[in-house]
């Protein structure tokens, strides 16, 4: 295998891999939690206003999870599911510690890391991204 297909493949298991958890914990939060469970939760945790942050970020995590799997704004959606996981990670999971055991931010971290890395390197030759805005000079092509 070249490295240039080696780089094809991490890229889109990264983005399959990650938009899978995000749509799961997305669903959860719509389906086995419910937005009103979500919203007491974040509520309790001292998530600010948590009335609308849970459906929110349920919402992003479903959709953008779903997004990423797709390759679909890939830099976009990464770049806001990374910032949400380190606000739950900051605002949540810092004081219990790494170990997602005990509360603590291993999680968030990695799906975090791994969102980030998304929103700085793009989706990759294998996703909508590079088929809608891939085209040599397209003025969007920073989305590819």
């Amino acid at each position: 295998m070249t490295q240039s297909t080696l780089t094809t493949t991490a890229r889109m298991i990264l983005r399959i891999v990650t938009g899978f958890l995000f749509a799961a914990h997305g669903w959860q939060k719509f389906n086995e939690f419910t937005i009103a469970g979500t919203q007491a939760a974040f509520a309790q945790m001292g998530v600010p206003a948590a009335t609308l942050a849970a459906p929110a970020v349920a919402t992003l995590e479903l959709v953008g999870g779903i997004a990423l799997i797709l390759g679909v704004l890939t830099r976009v959606f990464a770049a806001l599911l990374a910032a949400t996981m380190f606000g739950a990670l900051f605002l949540v999971h810092a004081s219990a510690g790494i170990f997602a055991a005990t509360g603590g931010y291993e999680l968030v971290l990695i799906l975090a890391a791994a969102a980030l890395a998304l929103a700085l390197v793009g989706a990759g030759q294998v996703s909508v991204d590079k088929a809608l805005f891939g085209r040599a000079g397209s003025r969007l092509g920073v989305l590819a």
